[in-house]
């Protein structure tokens, strides 16, 4: 039997980007973000970690609150651009739940900015789901396509730090969410080989979950996982319609639809070899030391999840 992972927090979230100085700027005038760090990073050790070939590759870390996204532009190779037919229950969705202090007027500022939306407006989310009931909600969409969205919190749902008193707009990220197949493949994974903690189930359905998604007849089984510390995960099973498209199997770190959420663990890298035991699959099979990487953190490996979603697993 696999030991679970000592997890000590989800760190932050990571996607590849097309232009990193239009993101930037997205991301930074339309959104609140505060650019932390820039740096390029290349050589033999992030092709071996990323699996490709002469890889050249800007990363930006941008902080909202006290949460972190991470932007990577691939300079060399270029991958692909997010399918234009991409919707909220394929399996390679995953977005970026963003807190505002006030649903209207987060709105108004993204409409004047004229972004991509996914919802028609924000959505809220009907009483009869004890989870769920009272909560706003709202999709859109950054420049390359990657899915976002706005959530308010009502006094008697979400972690107690939203309901500080606070002046600011936009307070940071409660969650990343991720489309998957079959939710106790996924809890197996998540749960008792990394080391989350389930806190939450609820079933969303009705006008609001379709406007909120862009998928008619929505019914969506959600999981909420936690952390000791840092970003939740939250598991998006689409019951109906469950005719969502799997993960392209070629994908690569450079397309624009890759995503890769980073996990501060301790010792992982002596779990590898019961990874493979357990048929999960890493990506690559080594472990890149950070004597020998460039890359700024400790030993670090990429493992996918059931659904092909990456978890970067970093050593600290």
């Amino acid at each position: 039997m696999i030991e679970m992972m000592p997890i000590k927090a989800v760190e932050s979230i990571g996607m590849t980007v097309a232009d990193m100085d239009r993101s930037i700027d997205f991301y930074t005038t339309v959104l609140p973000y505060q650019k932390i760090s820039d740096r390029q990073v290349s050589g033999v050790e992030t092709d071996r970690l990323y699996g490709l070939s002469d890889v050249q590759m800007r990363i930006v870390k941008l902080q909202l609150g006290d949460e972190l996204v991470e932007l990577t532009e691939f300079i060399t190779p270029k991958g692909r651009p997010i399918p234009p037919d991409s919707r909220s229950n394929d399996r390679w969705f995953q977005h970026i739940v963003i807190v505002v202090r006030d649903m209207e007027q987060a709105y108004q500022h993204l409409h004047h900015h004229w972004v991509s939306q996914t919802s028609p407006n924000p959505q809220t989310l009907p009483a009869w789901n004890p989870v769920a009931g009272g909560i706003e909600s709202f999709y859109f969409k950054d420049p390359d396509g990657h899915n976002l969205e706005l959530i308010h919190f009502p006094t008697d749902k979400g972690d107690p730090k939203w309901q500080s008193s606070t002046k600011s707009l936009f307070l940071g990220i409660d969650h990343t969410a991720i489309v998957v197949a079959n939710t106790a493949i996924s809890l197996a994974f998540y749960c008792d080989l990394l080391g989350m903690k389930l806190q939450q189930q609820s079933e969303n359905s009705g006008v609001e979950q379709e406007k909120l998604s862009g998928i008619y007849h929505a019914k969506v089984k959600i999981s909420s996982l936690k952390a000791s510390a840092g970003l939740g995960i939250e598991l998006l099973e689409y019951i109906e319609p469950d005719i969502g498209r799997p993960m392209p199997i070629d994908t690569h770190p450079s397309d624009l639809w890759y995503c890769q959420t980073t996990i501060i663990t301790e010792n992982s890298t002596s779990k590898i070899q019961q990874l493979k035991a357990e048929r999960v699959s890493p990506l690559p099979t080594e472990v890149i030391p950070a004597s020998e990487s460039d890359i700024e953190f400790g030993q670090s490996f990429l493992i996918k999840d059931p659904d092909g979603h990456i978890i970067k697993l970093i050593d600290n």
